[in-house]
């Protein structure tokens, strides 16, 4: 079965919009696995920035610089038999080392003390 990976943007106001991206899993990884190697490549467990992992941003039309961020959250994994739909023809393995390279700068710097 594929993963089906999915995830949100919550601008300044809390309205959400919602999107997916299928990966193949070649490796038969379970659910829980790729959950943890998620979360643990994530900025803080939770967030990413869409460009940066290859995955399409999502905006509101009235994007204001000001307000809102460039910051997506990861929602949840599913098995799905849907076909993989990733740009880039990554596994799920791929995208969340991915996740992880792109996500590292930022969690060193969240967990460096201010001097």
């Amino acid at each position: 079965m594929n993963i089906r990976f999915e995830y949100l943007y919550r601008d300044a106001g809390n309205n959400k919009l919602w999107g997916d991206v299928v990966f193949a899993n070649p490796e038969h990884l379970s659910i829980e696995e790729l959950t943890g190697m998620a979360e643990a490549g994530l900025i803080d467990g939770l967030n990413f920035v869409a460009r940066e992992v290859k995955v399409p941003e999502l905006r509101f039309p009235d994007y204001d610089q000001e307000l809102d961020h460039d910051w997506h959250e990861f929602h949840a994994l599913e098995l799905t038999s849907d076909a993989p739909a990733d740009s880039e023809m990554r596994t799920i393995d791929e995208f969340l080392s991915s996740v992880r390279l792109a996500c590292a700068p930022v969690r060193a710097a969240l967990s460096t003390p201010n001097r």
